[in-house]
C-alpha cells in the first residue's frame, strides 16, 4: 500500500508531463481525475495522524492548491514560468503550518496555572469561612491536646468542618496560620501519609494509600487502621467541545497504556490525537487511577508537557480553550464539581453510567470507594474520640452538607 502511494504520484506526474505536451482532451481529464486521487490519499493519511482542527485547514488547502496547479498545467491554462509556483506553493504552505504548529506548541508550554486552590476559603474559624455547620452544638467536644489532622486537599472542606465543630471555641483567638501550623493542615494526599507515618500529624483524611505510602509504613514499623466515613466516585473529564459523552473502563485503560492514541479509534472524530494527563506518583487520583482502572496494567509514561503536578493543573488545563481539546484528565467528583464548579469540564459517563451522588452512593456507578480518616494503630484518647464521631449521624451530615456522599 505504501509503495503504491508513493509510486502513483511519481507515474501521474509523468503522465501529467505527457499530457501537457501532446494528450487529447480525455486523456487529459482522466489525468485531472488521477491527480486528485493520489493527492486526496496522502490528503487522508495526513488527516488521519494529525486530524487536529487547527491543521485541517492547512492541509485542505495545500492539497486543493497542488490540484490546482497539476490541473491548470496539463489543461494547458498555466504558463510554463507560472508552474514554479507549484514547489513554491508547496514549501510555503508546509512551512507555514509548522510556524504555526510550533508558535503554538510554545505558547501551550507558556501557559502559567496556580499551584492549588485557594483552601483559606475553607479555614475552620474564619468568620467568611465556607465550611458547613451543624445546626445544633456536635455531641463531641474534645478538650487537651488535640488530634493534627492532615490530608487531601480535595477533602479538606470537611475535616475543616469537623474540626470547628468538634474541636475548642478558643482556637478561634489563633492566627490562621497557628491553626494550619497546628491542628488542621492540608499537604496533599502524599505529605499527609508521610505525616502520620512520622508522627507529624495524628488523622488524615484520603483516599487508599499507593503501594509506596504502604511499604513505607510497614518500613517505619506503623500499622495504619483505615476507617471509611464517607463515599467518593473517582472521574474522567474532557473539554466541553469534544462529542465523547461515555468510555468504558477498558478504553480508559488502553489510553493510559498507549494501546489507544487518536480519539476515532474511539468514535470521535476530528479530535486527533488523545492527550492523556497524569498525576504525580503518590497523589490520591493518581493511586486510584493505578488501582481502579488501571490494575495490573502499567501506564505509559507521559511526556513532559502531560504530567501535572497538582490537581487543579489537570483541571484547568483540560478546561481552557488554549489547551487542545482533545485533553483527557482525571480527579474526584467533589473537587471537580465542587471547589473548581467554574472551571468547564465535561464528566464522561463511566460503562454508561453517569458519576451522580445517588449512582455513587448505590455503588453503581463502577468507579465508586470510600474515603479513610486513617490513623495510627497507637492512636491517642482524643483521637480515638473524634474517629468514632466521625462514623456517627452528626459527622456523616456535616459529609453530606459538604457536598460529599455519606456512608448512610
Amino acid at each position: 500500500m505504501l509503495i503504491l502511494l508513493l509510486a502513483l504520484p511519481v507515474l501521474m506526474l509523468l503522465a501529467t508531463y505527457h499530457c501537457a505536451k501532446s494528450g487529447s482532451k480525455a486523456e487529459r481529464l482522466a489525468v485531472g481525475f488521477g491527480n486528485a486521487l493520489w493527492i486526496g490519499a496522502l490528503l487522508w493519511l495526513f488527516l488521519l495522524f494529525d486530524g487536529l482542527k487547527y491543521n485541517k485547514i492547512a492541509y485542505w488547502g495545500i492539497a486543493a492548491g497542488v490540484w490546482l496547479m497539476l490541473f491548470g498545467w496539463v489543461m494547458g491554462w498555466w504558463k510554463k514560468k507560472a508552474l514554479i509556483l507549484l514547489p513554491c506553493a508547496v514549501i510555503v504552505g508546509f512551512a507555514g503550518l509548522r510556524l504555526w504548529s510550533g508558535y503554538r506548541e510554545a505558547w501551550l508550554k507558556s501557559i502559567e496555572v496556580p499551584e492549588k486552590i485557594e483552601i483559606s476559603a475553607w479555614a475552620p474559624y474564619d468568620e467568611d469561612s465556607l465550611v458547613k455547620r451543624l445546626d445544633e452544638p456536635a455531641s463531641l467536644r474534645l478538650e487537651g491536646k488535640l488530634p493534627h489532622m492532615d490530608g487531601a486537599t480535595a477533602l479538606y472542606p470537611v475535616y475543616s468542618a469537623f474540626a470547628r465543630a468538634t474541636y475548642p471555641q478558643s482556637l478561634k483567638g489563633l492566627s490562621r496560620q497557628e491553626i494550619y501550623r497546628d491542628y488542621v493542615s492540608c499537604q496533599g494526599t502524599n505529605y499527609a501519609y508521610t505525616n502520620l507515618i512520622s508522627g507529624d500529624a495524628d488523622i488524615i483524611f484520603v483516599a487508599s494509600p499507593s503501594k509506596k505510602q504502604e511499604e513505607l509504613a510497614k518500613e517505619k514499623g506503623v500499622e495504619l487502621v483505615f476507617t471509611p466515613i464517607g463515599k467518593e466516585g473517582f472521574v474522567f473529564f474532557v473539554n466541553p467541545s469534544n462529542p465523547i459523552e461515555n468510555i468504558t473502563i477498558e478504553q480508559l485503560r488502553g489510553i493510559y497504556s498507549g494501546k489507544i492514541t487518536l480519539w476515532s479509534e474511539l468514535g470521535v472524530k476530528g479530535m486527533g490525537k488523545i492527550k492523556p494527563y497524569q498525576r504525580d506518583e503518590g497523589s490520591g487520583s493518581q493511586t486510584a487511577l493505578l488501582r481502579w482502572v488501571m490494575q495490573d496494567t502499567p501506564p505509559m509514561q507521559p511526556e513532559t508537557e502531560q504530567y501535572i503536578g497538582a490537581m487543579l493543573d489537570m483541571v484547568e488545563q483540560v478546561a481552557s480553550y488554549k489547551n487542545l481539546d482533545a485533553a483527557i484528565g482525571y480527579s474526584f467528583r467533589f473537587y471537580v464539581t465542587e471547589l473548581l464548579k467554574d472551571l468547564d469540564v465535561k464528566l464522561l459517563k463511566i460503562n454508561g453510567i453517569a458519576p451522580t451522588a445517588e449512582n455513587i452512593e448505590s455503588g453503581a456507578y463502577p468507579l465508586s470507594g470510600n474515603f479513610y480518616a486513617v490513623t495510627r494503630s497507637d492512636a491517642s484518647e482524643n483521637t480515638l474520640s473524634l474517629l468514632s464521631w466521625l462514623q456517627g449521624p452528626e459527622a456523616q451530615a456535616l459529609i453530606a452538607k459538604t457536598g460529599y456522599v455519606p456512608l448512610y
